[in-house]
């Protein structure tokens, strides 16, 4: 029996309000999510935006110290790999792998075009788009 139906949401941490209006605008302006919530006071801020199928939720009170996670990067579904690293790119964020077009051997094939950047709070996003 299966005892999940998806992923409601993924949680980001920025550390102070800086990095924490730096990573909404990332997403909203840069990404062109929109912001399903806001919420709190002061130092401790948090809003939703909408991914297309789920949720992620940033923060603006982080540790001072990251710890090593086991979550390796974010892959968003895109339309456009191309546009995205060019939205990116305009605003200044880094690369670490421009558009590719791959294919993902396995027991069904999977053809994609991939591209990786950083996003504001260290995080490695992935878009990807099936071709």
């Amino acid at each position: 029996m299966k005892l999940t139906k998806g992923i409601h949401h993924i949680a980001i941490k920025a550390k102070g309000i800086e990095k924490y209006n730096e990573t909404v605008n990332f997403y909203t302006n840069v990404l062109g999510m929109e912001t399903v919530r806001s919420w709190g006071e002061g130092d401790n801020l948090g809003t939703m935006v909408d991914t297309g199928n789920s949720v992620m939720e940033i923060f603006s009170s982080a540790p001072d110290v990251f710890g090593e996670g086991a979550l390796r990067h974010i892959a968003f579904d895109v339309e456009d790999t191309d546009a995205c690293i060019n939205a990116v790119k305009s605003s200044g964020y880094t690369v670490t792998v421009e558009p590719t077009d791959i294919v993902i051997q396995a027991d069904k094939p999977l053809g994609a075009r991939i591209a990786f950047c950083i996003g504001p709070v260290g995080e490695t996003i992935e878009f990807f788009q099936v071709k």
